[in-house]
């Protein structure tokens, strides 16, 4: 059995670093006459770094932007596959995506799976103008031809490895931890 080395690739400093970055990306990308920007989190990590996103760029302009919560659970292509027993969360989004441009956001980008599943499940708030992908991570190994628009950190792993993240609003610390030769979850 092979031991796992576990290494902090990203502490709570370099968090906020990496989140103002993207955050600077996002802002880039909106105009004064084109659509209003949303950002939409995928659960359960997604959610508090769009948050966070939020804050970030009412700092820099002034302006609102609403913030969404995505369950992708129900919507998920691994779970018969698996054998895994889905726990199903709340999707909070009180606004129409129609003719928005959707900031979607989320920890880690791996497969694709869970971003194609978010795209899915989005459809059913309304035909947004334009749909961008926000990551904290990409580690890379994608089975789907999905890439992010802004990402914060990109981090080279083998499929056998699992990069971790904790953030203050879930487990009381800010960080991403890079774990070598651990069976990364689906």
């Amino acid at each position: 059995m092979r031991v796992a080395a576990r290494r902090v690739i990203l502490d709570a400093e370099g968090m906020g670093r990496v989140l103002e970055d993207v955050a600077a990306r996002v802002a880039g990308g909106e105009s004064a006459d084109g659509p209003g920007t949303v950002l939409v989190g995928v659960r359960r990590r997604g959610v508090p770094l769009a948050e966070r996103l939020r804050r970030l760029l009412e700092a820099r302009d002034g302006r609102e932007r609403p913030v969404g919560a995505l369950d992708i659970t129900l919507y998920r292509d691994d779970f018969a596959r698996e054998g895994l027993q889905p726990e199903v969360g709340a999707t909070d989004i009180a606004f129409d995506l129609t003719d928005r441009r959707v900031v979607l956001v989320d920890d880690v980008l791996y497969t694709g799976r869970t971003v194609r599943a978010a795209l899915t499940q989005l459809a059913d708030f309304g035909r947004p103008y334009r749909v961008e992908l926000a990551v904290l991570v990409d580690r890379g190994h994608r089975e789907l031809p999905i890439q992010a628009d802004h990402v914060g950190l990109r981090v080279t792993t083998d499929r056998e490895d699992r990069v971790e993240v904790r953030l203050e609003e879930v487990d009381g610390q800010d960080r991403v931890e890079l774990l070598r030769g651990r069976r990364a979850r689906p």
